[in-house]
């Protein structure tokens, strides 16, 4: 073995200094002598390093968040705001029963819990904290109208629904709609943090993503619902029908564009079937239009039009079919 290390280091050291090549040796030598020694040196100089590290990771935790962090509001009070309005409205979802008086209690309390939720962002807003309060509260009353709407547009559209109750208790595209009404309001009042905040927990709770953003006409109905992504700029028009795994989204995705209008326009009477993919701020579907399933749309389309994805799908009869379709991808 020694004999094979003298040879490589006379091989690599020798040529250049025959002394360089015997140090070398030397060196290896000692080391497999003492290679217990050394392997628990090296142990314990990485787990100083590693305890080091470990000990000085708060100090260095807390001095980066306290440079990094600003004041938000309670993502678990504004959660708890949102369902509580939500519930306020639609007392079914909760099977409460009441009285007058409750419900102005409970509607004066929500005005307070707002306010409050104003408080840590203040200094960012584009108002005080009691007009911008009158201003969303103001909006309710219309929000409320709208909704009752929706909800009739989603009894008059799914067979498998039998009341309104129904709907309002267990339909997630509703609640994601009715989380929205209330987010794109704060949003056109300019309140950070907030809107997006209730607009994700929906995500959460439905499998919708639609951002506080986008705008959205009367009579809104969505079919099912998981995988649905609408986009900041999005605009839709009324009595629009979307269904599952829909996506209203921007062609590129460039923090230069922030400004711009990323996603596409629907316009009214438009049924968008499920899979379908429509990208881009010029790209305007146009009014009674129906756009089939799986579908990718990057341009506009006119009014009163039908687009459909063809694929092939053959049914044939098995017997006697020696293709295997236990195939692996």
């Amino acid at each position: 073995m020694l004999q094979s290390i003298y040879n490589f280091s006379y091989l690599t050291f020798g040529i250049i200094s025959p002394r360089l090549s015997k140090l070398f040796l030397l060196l290896i030598i000692i080391l497999n002598k003492y290679s217990y020694f050394c392997e628990v040196l090296l142990v314990d100089i990485v787990m100083d390093s590693n305890k080091s590290k470990i000990e000085s990771f708060p100090k260095k935790l807390h001095s980066k968040n306290k440079s990094l962090l600003q004041a938000v509001p309670s993502m678990k009070q504004t959660q708890e705001f949102v369902d509580e309005l939500v519930t306020l409205i639609f007392p079914v979802k909760v099977n409460a029963h009441r009285t007058s008086d409750e419900v102005d209690l409970k509607w004066r309390e929500l005005q307070f819990r707002y306010k409050s939720l104003l408080l840590p962002i203040e200094k960012e807003l584009a108002g005080d904290i009691d007009s911008l309060s009158n201003s969303f509260f103001s909006q309710i009353p219309d929000i409320y109208e709208k909704l009752l709407d929706d909800s009739e547009m989603f009894l008059k559209n799914d067979p498998a629904a039998f009341s309104v109750e129904e709907i309002m208790l267990c339909y997630p595209g509703f609640y994601a709609i009715a989380v929205h009404r209330f987010a794109n309001v704060l949003y056109r009042l300019r309140i950070p943090v907030i809107p997006r905040v209730i607009s994700e927990y929906a995500h959460s709770k439905t499998g919708i993503d639609i951002n506080p953003g986008a705008t959205i006409g009367e009579n809104f109905y969505i079919d099912h619902g998981t995988g649905i992504v609408i986009g900041e700029t999005t605009v839709i028009g009324k009595n629009v029908k979307i269904y599952q795994g829909v996506t209203l989204g921007a062609l590129s995705v460039s923090k230069g564009l922030a400004n711009a209008k990323r996603h596409p326009t629907i316009e009214d009477n438009v049924i968008v079937y499920s899979g379908t993919t429509i990208l881009g701020g010029n790209t305007v579907i146009g009014h009674d239009t129906i756009i089939g399933g799986n579908v990718w749309l990057t341009e506009s389309v006119l009014p009163n039009s039908v687009v459909y994805h063809k694929s092939e799908v053959i049914i044939r009869n098995g017997k006697g079919f020696n293709e295997p379709i236990n195939f692996v991808i």
